[in-house]
């Protein structure tokens, strides 16, 4: 589990769940799941991407929570949910059960929510969006700073060298590296800040950011790596036949922005890409009103709520 923690004070600090529960996916796998905001109200799930937590999502939650129910859970082997036992478990198809379980345990049978997902919590909705399961429960879906295939090739976390081999390879090496991170540095904040962030970034944005991606433990980090350099899910692109709208930062070194473009292209009910200037890839804390007013968007325009009608599912399932 996580050496380090999340930041306690400010508004990057997790607020307290309405209610924690542990959901288990279809390999048995337990998931940590979190409930904020009043029951009845519209629902929206958070899914975080590589090395991060619940806590990445901080900012929404305090802003959605007052009027949206928000579920929010740890990805397998982040935070508090368990690493997986072997490496089967590290796939886009595990990413897929372990939203379908989530969506199963959190919301009742027909109920819609808007599904968010950052980096590889967006590759988690792409690689369910053709199951009936998702279906059920999708009313509209917001990708944050993703993609969908060749994520190594393009990437430009490595400066000064061109597209080709030699910067697939290093770069390769560098995302799968088996060092740990070790703790929060100065030196630590300014290489996570260059590789993942935009150059204005706030000091306390870094330093959110920083302790998320620092507690993350090394295997579950390079597991990971691996599904990341091989992913290929443009197929399963054309498969998330539901309202779909893109967010980007145009300084992503991770994902960059081509990738947002592309998918914009790919689906097949795409509302539109939202580039986002002088921003990186940590879109929902460095630009969380951005995030969170789209969200309130989707939310508003495709999810109706019968409070009464919900409860009464929730009882008889």
């Amino acid at each position: 589990m996580s050496r380090l923690t999340h930041v306690t004070s400010g508004p990057y600090a997790p607020p307290v769940a309405a209610r924690e529960l542990t959901v288990v996916s279809a390999d048995g796998a337990p998931l940590h799941v979190e409930v904020h905001g009043p029951e009845g109200a519209p629902a929206v799930v958070l899914a975080h991407g590589w090395t991060c937590s619940t806590a990445f999502w901080a900012a929404q939650v305090r802003a959605l929570g007052a009027d949206h129910r928000v579920i929010v859970y740890d990805q397998r082997g982040h935070g508090r949910s368990a690493a997986p036992a072997d490496p089967g478990g590290y796939s886009t198809r595990a990413l897929a059960d372990d939203l379908e379980a989530v969506l199963a345990q959190t919301l009742a049978p027909g109920e819609k929510a808007v599904l968010v997902g950052h980096s590889m919590g967006g590759m988690t909705l792409m690689a369910a969006g053709g199951r009936e399961a998702f279906r059920e429960h999708a009313a509209a879906v917001l990708l944050c700073s993703t993609g969908s295939s060749d994520l190594v090739p393009e990437s430009t976390v490595v400066p000064l060298l061109r597209a080709g081999r030699l910067r697939t390879r290093i770069t390769r090496s560098v995302l799968g590296s088996r060092a740990p991170l070790g703790p929060v540095t100065p030196v630590a904040r300014r290489v996570l800040k260059y590789a993942t962030m935009g150059p204005g970034s706030a000091p306390e944005k870094v330093e959110a950011c920083a302790r998320i991606v620092h507690a993350c433990p090394t295997r579950v980090r390079h597991g990971w790596s691996h599904v990341l350099d091989a992913l290929q899910l443009n197929a399963e692109v054309g498969e998330l036949r539901v309202p779909a709208a893109v967010i980007a930062g145009e300084v992503d070194r991770l994902t960059p922005v081509v990738h947002a473009r592309r998918l914009a292209a790919m689906l097949p009910e795409c509302l539109g890409l939202t580039e986002l200037t002088g921003i990186g890839h940590m879109t929902p804390i460095e630009a969380p009103e951005a995030v969170t007013e789209r969200i309130r968007e989707l939310v508003g325009t495709y999810v109706r709520v019968d409070a009464e009608a919900n409860a009464q599912a929730k009882e008889g399932a």
